[in-house]
C-alpha cells in the first residue's frame, strides 16, 4: 500500500464550501497557522483571488498582510493559491502584463504552489498561465483536470487533456478536481489510472467534494488504486458536508486499508479541537456526513454556491423558493451549453437561476456575466447555447455596450488611473475593487492578531452596545470580570 500525503482545504474550499467563504479573518487564521504547520500536509489550500476580494469586503483585512502574516506563522508547509488563468477577482479575463504582477507579489508574499483551471479545459489557457507563474518565482503549478458527468468528458477526455499538459516543463503536478462530489469510487479506479499512465513521474492529487456522499469512499478507492498520492481534507468542522472528506476520520480509514499517512497526530488534533471551538463560538454550522443524493448528478451544483444561495433567499425570506431555484439552474445549465460548474460557472448559472425563479420572468434580467460568457469572452461552450435563450440574452442594450467594451482595461490605462508609482499590491485591488472598499480597508490599519474562541460571544455583545448610541452606561458583571462601559469610554477590570 502507498504512502498518501493530505492537503488541508479548511482556510479556503472547507470555508467556502461550508461558511460561505466569510467564516474566517485573518486573526481566526493567524491563531491555529502554527499548528497547522506542524500537522505534516503537503500542502494548505490557503486563498484565491474571491477569498482575496471577500477579506476587503467583509473584514476589512489586507490580503497581501494575511498571506505574508500566515507564511511567517507557517514556514514549512506550502501555502496555496487556486487561479483560472488570467483573471483576478474581476470577472473579465485580464492581460498578461497585469497578471504577472499578480502572481509576482503573490509569490513574493509567500505562496508556494498554484492550481490553474481552466473551466473549459483549454490547453493554450492554462499553459500561458503556468509559464508567467512560473517566470515570476519558484512555486510548484498544479493543473486541475475538473470532473463532470457529460457525453464528452470521459476517461479518454481527461487523459488526453493531462498528456498534452504533462509535457510542459511549467506544470509540475496535476490533480482532479471534483467540486460537486460527483466523482464515484467506480469512476475514480478508472480515471485516476488512466491520467496517471500518460503523466509519467508528476505526481497526481484527488479533491472528492462529499455533497452527495461520493466524497470519503471515492477517495478511499482512489488511494487502493495506487494512482493517486495525494487526498484533499477538511478539518473537524471544516469537513465532510459539501467540503471534503474529515481529515480524522480518512485519516483513520487509510491507514486501516493499509496505506501509510505521514502526519504528526497530535498536531492534528489540536488543530481540530480549535475549529470545533471557533465553530460552537462563532455560531457556524458543521459539515455532517451525507446521504447520497442522486439529483446533483443532474444539476452539478458545488456546495459553496449552494450554501450561499440558501442564506441569500433565507435573507430574502424567500428560502421556500430554493427547490425550484436548484430545478431552475439544471435547465439554465443546460440552455448555456453545460458549463461545468466550477468557478466562475455556479455562481453566474445559479444567480440567473435565482433571478429567474424570484421575478418570475426567464432572462428578463441577465447579469453583465452571463452577457460576456454569450459573446465568449470567457471561453468556447462545451456545446452550443440554445439558440432561442441566446437571442433573448443578446436582445438588450446592455449586450451592445459591453460588445464594445474591452475585455479587460489595458495595464498602462490603468497605471495612468491610478498613478505610476502607487504600490503594486494596492493598485492591485483598487484595478479590481470598488475604491471604497480598498480605503476602508486600508483605514483600518494590520488586522487583529489573536482571536480566543472562548471570548467572540464577549466581543460581539460588546460590538452591538458600541453600536447603539442611545447606551449610556452598560455594566457587565459575572464570576471574574466585572466590565464597566460609560458614556462611550470604556474601562474595566478583573
Amino acid at each position: 500500500m502507498a504512502e498518501i500525503n493530505l492537503v488541508d482545504v479548511s482556510v479556503r474550499d472547507g470555508n467556502q464550501s461550508l461558511w460561505g467563504a466569510t467564516g474566517l479573518d485573518t486573526a481566526k487564521i493567524l491563531q491555529v497557522a502554527g499548528q497547522m504547520d506542524r500537522v505534516g500536509f503537503r500542502a494548505i489550500d490557503f486563498t484565491s483571488s474571491t477569498h482575496m476580494a471577500v477579506a476587503v469586503r467583509y473584514f476589512r483585512n489586507n490580503p497581501w498582510e494575511r498571506i505574508r502574516r500566515v507564511r511567517a506563522a507557517m514556514p514549512n508547509t506550502p501555502l496555496q493559491f487556486i487561479t483560472t488563468g488570467l483573471r483576478f477577482i474581476a470577472w473579465q479575463q485580464a492581460g498578461p502584463e497585469f497578471m504577472r504582477i499578480v502572481y509576482r507579489r503573490l509569490q513574493h508574499n509567500g505562496i508556494g504552489r498554484f492550481i490553474v483551471l481552466d473551466p473549459m479545459h483549454d490547453i493554450d489557457a492554462v499553459l500561458e498561465a503556468a509559464q508567467l507563474i512560473k517566470e515570476e518565482g519558484d512555486a510548484q503549478v498544479m493543473a486541475a483536470l475538473t470532473f463532470t458527468l457529460s457525453a464528452v468528458h470521459d476517461d479518454a477526455f481527461y487523459a488526453d487533456f493531462a498528456a498534452k499538459l504533462a509535457r510542459s516543463p511549467h506544470i509540475d503536478l496535476f490533480y482532479i478536481k471534483d467540486p460537486g462530489g460527483l466523482l464515484s469510487p467506480d469512476r475514480v479506479k478508472t480515471l485516476a489510472p488512466a491520467i496517471k499512465a500518460v503523466i509519467g513521474g508528476k505526481s497526481l492529487e484527488v479533491h472528492p467534494h462529499c455533497t452527495i456522499g461520493y466524497g470519503p469512499l471515492t477517495a478511499l478507492a482512489a488511494a487502493d488504486c495506487g494512482a493517486v498520492d495525494g487526498i484533499h481534507v477538511g478539518i473537524g468542522p471544516l469537513g465532510d458536508g459539501s467540503s471534503l472528506p474529515e481529515a480524522g476520520r480518512l485519516v483513520a480509514n487509510l491507514r486501516e486499508a493499509g496505506h501509510s499517512v505521514p502526519i504528526d497526530d497530535r498536531a492534528l488534533a489540536n488543530v481540530t479541537d480549535y475549529w470545533w471551538r471557533l465553530a460552537k463560538a462563532e455560531g457556524l454550522q458543521p459539515g455532517t456526513p451525507q446521504a447520497f443524493d442522486a439529483s446533483f448528478l443532474r444539476h452539478q451544483i458545488a456546495g459553496g454556491v449552494m450554501t450561499t444561495t440558501r442564506r441569500q433567499l433565507s435573507e430574502l425570506k424567500l428560502e421556500h423558493l430554493f427547490g425550484a431555484v436548484v430545478e431552475e439552474t439544471e435547465r439554465v445549465r443546460a440552455e448555456l451549453g453545460y458549463p461545468i460548474m466550477v468557478t466562475p460557472f455556479p455562481q453566474m448559472v445559479m444567480t440567473q437561476a435565482t433571478t429567474n425563479i424570484v421575478s418570475g420572468q426567464r432572462y428578463v434580467q441577465v447579469s453583465d456575466q452571463i452577457l460576456r460568457y454569450a459573446m465568449g469572452k470567457l471561453g468556447r461552450p462545451t456545446s452550443p447555447i440554445d439558440p432561442v435563450i441566446l437571442d433573448v440574452i443578446m436582445d438588450r442594450p446592455r449586450a451592445k455596450e459591453i460588445a464594445g467594451e474591452p475585455d479587460f482595461p489595458d495595464y498602462s490605462d490603468l497605471r495612468r488611473k491610478f498613478g505610476a508609482h502607487l504600490d503594486d499590491e494596492e493598485f492591485l485591488l483598487r484595478a479590481v475593487m470598488p475604491a471604497d472598499q480598498v480605503d476602508a480597508m486600508l483605514a483600518m490599519g494590520p488586522s487583529r492578531a489573536t482571536y480566543t474562541p472562548e471570548a467572540a460571544p464577549l466581543m460581539k455583545l460588546l460590538r452591538e452596545l458600541i453600536a447603539n448610541p442611545t447606551l449610556k452606561d452598560v455594566v457587565i458583571d459575572r464570576k471574574g470580570l466585572r466590565l464597566a462601559l460609560h458614556s462611550g469610554a470604556s474601562a474595566g477590570k478583573m
